[in-house]
């Protein structure tokens, strides 16, 4: 499995330099976190009370390991977290984990999977020991087995830093079991029914919970600056999620303006294929909790909320 950075834009000779990039952008995110900080303040909505109705279904985007560096967007998350009910567990998908057929992660507190090279020690120190999810686990393959969907066991992969990094900042106690599944296969409608098939649980006090960046391309990470390109399939990607047109979503690749450059490869753009699936046949509203483009460059920190 390849980490966020190995991602290039096919048919590009350009090789970054790993450990000089990583530390650069290390650097900026210390320096973008230092400044929003004299300018930015939050306040942090009460916890909801456990849920009593149906639970939302979310899609964040996942930053990297230093996202857990930046205090405002730390604080973002975290009040994101308090403005929703705590789940009882949460059914994650990362765009770090692809895997065919569809598998279910560990049942129990294992390792976490620290797929990612040339940072700082302390990022490989960093825990995250949630409670293992055996039951949600039981129940998800009910849910597959009901729609024909094949599935194996991993029960000792733990969580990937697209899972654990987000959680860390939204459920920092790691008092709520996770489950982490992968995706089947870059495949627009298969990853749009495995989200289909795992809606029930939204009745069921579980978060779905979808992690990846809506915009992805590794040969812009280190230049400062918007690009309109950037702007454009971001706006076009809110547009698109508002009014829950999903064929738009599955087709982004032909339908949404500057997907190649956007979406080179499109492991991180898949989660929320899943996310709008598990909300296909519901009424749902879309909200954007977080927006905005993570240290003034090219990947949007636009998030969604399916209510």
């Amino acid at each position: 499995m390849r980490a966020w950075f190995d991602r290039g834009h096919p048919g590009q000779g350009m090789h970054l330099n790993r450990r000089e990039a990583l530390g650069a952008l290390s650097l900026l995110a210390l320096a973008c976190s230092s400044k929003k900080r004299e300018t930015t303040t939050m306040e942090t909505p009460a916890r909801s009370k456990a849920p009593t109705q149906r639970m939302p279904v979310v899609f964040a985007a996942h930053g990297a390991p230093i996202l857990l560096d930046d205090e405002v967007w730390i604080g973002e998350l975290a009040a994101w977290a308090q403005a929703m009910p705590k789940p009882k567990s949460i059914l994650m998908i990362s765009a770090h984990w692809e895997q065919r057929p569809t598998a279910l992660g560990a049942t129990s507190t294992v390792p976490l999977v620290y797929d990612f090279f040339g940072f700082a020690e302390r990022y490989y120190e960093t825990q995250y020991p949630a409670p293992g999810a055996p039951a949600l686990a039981a129940r998800v393959r009910e849910l597959l087995r009901e729609r024909g969907i094949a599935f194996v066991d991993e029960p000792t992969r733990g969580l990937d830093h697209g899972a654990y990094v987000p959680l860390v900042a939204m459920y920092p106690a790691a008092d709520v079991p996770v489950l982490q599944v992968s995706m089947p296969a870059l495949d627009a409608d298969q990853l749009f029914d495995l989200g289909r098939a795992l809606a029930p649980l939204r009745d069921e006090g579980v978060l779905i919970f979808g992690s990846g960046f809506l915009t992805h391309n590794m040969r812009y990470a280190f230049k400062s600056g918007v690009p309109n390109w950037a702007r454009e399939f971001d706006d076009w990607a809110a547009e698109s999620l508002a009014r829950l047109d999903f064929e738009a979503l599955t087709n982004f690749e032909t339908r949404a303006p500057a997907a190649r450059l956007a979406l080179p490869t499109w492991e991180h753009y898949a989660p929320v294929l899943v996310a709008a699936g598990a909300v296909a046949g519901a009424a749902a509203t879309v909200s954007f909790p977080i927006t905005g483009f993570w240290l003034d460059g090219a990947f949007t920190k636009r998030s969604v909320q399916f209510g």
